[in-house]
């Protein structure tokens, strides 16, 4: 019999979808012994994770709840077959994206900051931050105090399951979108990477969700920044290593573009870090795939790979191990 090690902090009844063939065994965080498993769902918290790893003995097979898994393959060496979480935390992280995407054209942290003021002729202050940070200085009555994402030109760097949801999404609001990934395709037409740079300087939002591996570390760079026009809007939902922080925080500091992070390099973010205190800025704390729907979903995705994974079947979600 398989025993399957989860963590013990995901209620029992979100693994209902397990086979009965197989052996849940529930693994504390305090764990400080030698504990023998045949698979294992790593902690959705990485540095949990790797705490618990020593005290492992037999994996043949993990099964992550997330879509990122680079920490992996490092930890558990050659003859372990790894599968990620991918699709388990599709609907969120796309709709994190596009709300992020939103949240900044509708300059919604501007009027987060004028509530709490509580001063509303402040508000005649946006027509003055929308002409800085876009650069458009016609005479516009009424006043600018939004801005549209209808229209708007959007590059969409990655196009995993979750950068299909985010395009499926984007649809509704009739953007003219540009699809970036590793390889150019051509049913949906999709750019290769390499494209990137003669892609930006017509580009007015950039969504990166692509998984953080040698080729993408640093992929927004000075470089890229200086690309992109005046204003700008980027959304990194992926991974904090695809962007080169110091290069966004002058990119930031210097008023030439805007952005609206779920993840950072460092991360966890210190608190004296300058991305902190930088305008026009938005920084969520790497939450966008944590909803009430998540963990139930990522278990079930789990519990389908473990399914093929007894049968012998393909597995659909298997990534590379790079030090087999």
């Amino acid at each position: 019999m398989l025993r399957v090690g989860y963590p013990a902090t995901i209620p029992a009844e979100f693994l209902s979808a397990f086979p009965p063939e197989v052996e849940l065994v529930a693994l504390p965080d305090d764990l400080d012994r030698e504990t023998a498993i045949d698979v294992w769902l790593p902690d959705p918290y990485t540095p949990k994770a790797l705490r618990l790893w020593p005290h492992l003995r037999g994996v043949k097979l993990v099964l992550s709840l997330m879509a990122g898994t680079e920490w992996i393959p490092g930890t558990v060496g050659p003859g372990v077959t790894i599968c990620s979480g991918r699709g388990a935390h599709s609907p969120s992280t796309a709709e994190w994206a596009v709300s992020a995407t939103l949240a900044m054209l509708k300059h919604f942290p501007f009027y987060f900051d004028l509530q709490q003021s509580g001063v509303w002729k402040k508000r005649f202050e946006m027509p003055a931050r929308y002409a800085a940070i876009s650069g458009d200085q016609r005479p516009l009555y009424p006043p600018v105090m939004l801005e549209e994402l209808h229209g708007k030109r959007v590059l969409l760097v990655g196009y995993g399951s979750i950068g299909q949801q985010i395009a499926h999404l984007l649809a509704a609001f009739d953007v003219d979108l540009t699809i970036v990934a590793r390889h150019a395709r051509t049913e949906p037409v999709v750019h290769a990477i390499d494209e990137l740079d003669a892609l930006l300087p017509k580009t007015e939002v950039v969504i990166l969700i692509l998984p953080l591996t040698a080729e993408s570390k640093q992929l927004l760079g000075k470089r890229q920044f200086d690309l992109l026009p005046q204003g700008a809007l980027v959304v990194n939902a992926a991974r904090g290593g695809v962007i080169d922080t110091d290069a966004l925080v002058a990119a930031l500091q210097s008023g030439k573009i805007r952005a609206a992070l779920d993840v950072t390099d460092p991360e966890p973010l210190p608190e004296d870090h300058p991305l902190w205190h930088c305008p026009n800025l938005m920084i969520t704390p790497h939450v966008a795939g944590s909803t009430p729907q998540f963990s139930p979903r990522a278990c079930k995705v789990a519990a389908e790979e473990l399914v093929r994974y007894m049968k012998g079947e393909p597995l659909l979600k298997q990534v590379p191990n790079p030090a087999q």
